[in-house]
């Protein structure tokens, strides 16, 4: 045999071998599973997902397979939980039994590592999510003085957009420099002024490292990521922004390590180099330099991204709907006036604007499927074994939009959380942040911010858009880990 014909030889019996080793993998463990697609060696159900839109993909399969079904993505398989009642189910009724992290969304795991509030596991994520949700409390989150921070950024706001002075403009790094803000004078201690290079350069880098999760090149990640790793393209940018960010918190650690004064923390930074002096004789502590850096880069990135793109959304609603924007014109002349400044106690009396607020996000659907889950234990659920270590898809996009739960979901309609006398309605399956023991501990910043902000851009603009309301088009850009909207111009008239 030549040379040729033997290295042929040899890569057809890897390729078996991974073939093999692919449907042995796939088959592990399979026992009382619950249904789903048959995966074909190596590309798992790769075919029958259109990486474009995940959410509906994931919907679509369910109502063949139903609410709960085995997915396999690439060599990575997943038991995808659909609707209101089998989330709920598995989120809070089984709490225990589906409290482990799934894995990190593969490009930001590259910098996680493991490290950090928001993607680690067993007693470091309780003791890291018990102490970020005490340090934003102690800052004021849920606070009087919260609040004021945010007015006092709304203001900012308000000049920077009086400066577009009617003509058409992206609010993308209007809303998000704002929002972001209020994240860093938390985590860094100050804010940023609106022109600062670094602090662009730095929302840059969470739109960019954010929007990579949402592409189909992002989604194709997620499922091959051992082997695309190491092969150019896209992944490769999203990796150098998310470096960027991580060298960022580098830098701003190391400078309040030079300055600390351990009896008077300025920040969210300062708070967490205290706890790793208090614990720098235990050898078992959660508190060392990996995690600091990464547990601030969670809280400064999910900060800034997930409130400001609910608002651009919301915004390109509202300039589809002018209707609705009149009437929270007309809440707010009436509940507050034009003089007087916003306050989270108006909201109380303001049930359509609250209203409204709920609708953008249930509509805008930012994280469709959750952050995944795993198994601690083997598992029975639902009549089905799911063994122990088995990732989960909550998918919160199922439960927000839900046909048993909201009345037209496919519908941009505030009526959905208003009862029938115009009262503001609850509703369980009101579920962006999540539910459960893992749940979104920045939902009550967030719900601050978006009342905030919107009354008071409402309170002094009217929204007009360069285009005919009729000829905006709603649907999402992309939908992967993240849904974005399109991209739009807006044009503000001062009231």
């Amino acid at each position: 045999m030549d040379l040729l014909g033997a290295v042929a030889l040899f890569l057809v019996i890897c390729l078996s071998c991974l073939v093999l080793l692919s449907t042995w993998r796939q088959m592990q463990g399979r026992g009382q599973m619950p249904p789903g697609p048959p995966p074909l060696p190596l590309l798992g159900n790769l075919l029958q997902v259109e990486l474009r839109d995940m959410r509906k993909s994931l919907m679509k399969i369910s109502e063949r397979y139903g609410p709960v079904y085995t997915l396999h993505l690439g060599p990575r398989r997943v038991v995808v939980l659909c609707g209101y009642q089998a989330v709920k189910e598995a989120l809070v009724d089984q709490a225990e039994d589906f409290g482990g992290p799934g894995d990190v969304p593969k490009t930001w795991g590259r910098a996680e590592q493991g490290a950090g509030v928001a993607f680690s596991n067993g007693e470091r994520a309780k003791q890291l999510r018990r102490f970020s949700i005490t340090t934003l409390r102690n800052f004021g989150v849920g606070k009087r003085s919260i609040e004021e921070r945010i007015l006092e950024e709304a203001h900012f706001l308000l000049e920077a957009l009086r400066g577009t002075k009617g003509l058409p403009f992206d609010p993308t790094y209007f809303l998000s420099r704002t929002v972001s803000n209020i994240i860093s004078s938390v985590v860094f201690g100050d804010r940023f002024d609106y022109e600062d290079k670094e602090f662009i350069s730095l929302l840059h880098m969470i739109n960019e490292s954010f929007r990579f999760t949402a592409t189909a090149w992002g989604q194709l990640y997620e499922m091959f990521s051992d082997t695309m790793r190491y092969l150019p393209g896209p992944q490769r940018a999203a990796f150098k922004q998310l470096a960027g960010l991580e060298k960022f918190i580098e830098r701003k650690v190391k400078a309040n390590q030079e300055t600390l004064d351990p009896n008077s923390p300025r920040d969210f930074i300062d708070c967490f180099l205290v706890k790793m002096q208090q614990e720098k004789e235990n050898p078992s502590s959660e508190f060392f330099l990996k995690n600091i850096v990464l547990t601030a880069l969670s809280v400064f990135f999910a900060g800034t991204e997930t409130v400001s793109t609910t608002l651009r959304y919301g915004f390109l609603l509202l300039l589809k709907y002018p209707e609705i924007e009149e009437k929270i014109h007309e809440e707010i002349d009436r509940v507050i006036g034009r003089n007087r400044t916003p306050s989270m106690e108006d909201r109380s009396q303001m049930p359509y604007t609250n209203a409204v607020i709920h609708e953008f996000q249930r509509f805008c659907d930012i994280i469709p499927m959750g952050l995944a889950r795993r198994v601690t234990r083997d598992t029975q659920f639902r009549g089905y074994t799911i063994p122990k270590g088995t990732e989960v898809y909550p998918m919160l996009g199922s439960v927000l939009y839900d046909p048993t739960q909201f009345s037209s979901p496919d519908t941009f309609d505030p009526s959905h959380f208003l009862d029938g006398n115009g009262q503001f309605k609850k509703s369980d399956a009101f579920v962006p942040f999540s539910i459960g023991k893992r749940y979104c501990f920045g939902e009550m910043l967030a719900t601050t911010e978006l009342f905030l902000f919107l009354s008071s851009i409402l309170q002094n603009f009217r929204f007009r858009s360069p285009v005919e309301p009729k000829d905006i088009d709603i649907s999402p850009k992309l939908v992967g880990f993240a849904t974005l909207p399109r991209s739009y111009e807006m044009c503000l008239v001062p009231r």
